[in-house]
């Protein structure tokens, strides 16, 4: 999540907790469920903190955060999304689909809020007009925003002959960037090879198989999984010399994109 993101979670979880103020509790609690870890995490947590101090909050002092780190692990989500549930946090923040779905499962009363990409097709919310339920949330559009990626990276490497996608089989929406990336592809008359990576052993493979498949460039879908892992897939792109496009800054601020001819 960007501080764009953070900051409307924030807005939404701190409605809740100011209802909840009126309701004489002392120490409002957040429930934050992240499917990353702390280390990769670090900046969008100061940002949410940052946001918070902006509102008049500051933990440990009149608001109280329960964290619940997957480590990249998304079957582990259900269950701390449960023991948030069993902690009685006032409103869970989250983003990402896989998340999300996981609060979801974990409650239907206790407000959810939360970013994330195409909420109605990752099944989050019924609808963008009436989402219904204690969900409420941001799409950050980043899956519609797929086969613009190809295009662009096509115009950025017109030598690319063959176009990889690497995406998570682990993620809820990932049939979705898969079909939508190919359509776009077609219409572009590339061939385009899936890289299904969903554990952090997989990426050295999957990264040494770019050269047999003559691919000339690869595109990193929005995912936490990747996005907590941008530097190790900085650096891979680089050793194979594959220009890559991502759809964070903060894939730049780690060193990429990374534009390197293919040698010869």
């Amino acid at each position: 999540m960007r501080r764009r993101e953070l900051m409307l979670l924030l807005g939404g979880a701190m409605t809740a907790a100011r209802g909840l103020r009126a309701q004489q509790k002392a120490m409002p609690v957040i429930g934050y469920l992240s499917s990353g870890s702390l280390g990769p995490n670090a900046i969008y947590l100061a940002a949410f903190h940052k946001g918070l101090s902006e509102t008049g909050y500051v933990e440990g002092q009149n608001l109280a955060i329960e964290y619940r780190w997957a480590e990249g692990h998304y079957d582990r989500l259900p269950g701390l999304a449960a023991d948030l549930v069993d902690a009685k946090v006032d409103v869970i923040a989250t983003g990402g689909t896989p998340p999300v779905l996981a609060a979801k499962g974990a409650t239907s009363t206790m407000p959810i809020v939360f970013s994330s990409g195409d909420p109605v097709e990752g099944g989050v919310i019924a609808s963008l007009s009436r989402p219904g339920g204690n969900l409420t949330g941001v799409n950050m559009m980043n899956t519609e925003l797929m086969p613009k990626r190809l295009e662009l990276l096509s115009e950025l490497v017109p030598q690319a002959r063959v176009i990889a996608l690497l995406v998570n089989p682990n993620n809820a929406i990932a049939e979705r960037i898969i079909r939508d990336v190919q359509e776009a592809a077609r219409a572009k008359g590339l061939p385009l090879h899936i890289l299904k990576v969903g554990a952090e052993g997989e990426f050295e493979t999957a990264f040494a198989s770019l050269g047999q498949l003559h691919a000339g460039a690869l595109i990193v879908p929005n995912d936490p999984f990747f996005t907590s892992r941008r530097e190790q897939l900085v650096t891979l792109a680089a050793r194979h010399a594959v220009p890559a496009i991502y759809d964070f800054r903060e894939y730049a601020a780690a060193g990429g994109p990374s534009w390197f001819p293919r040698p010869a």
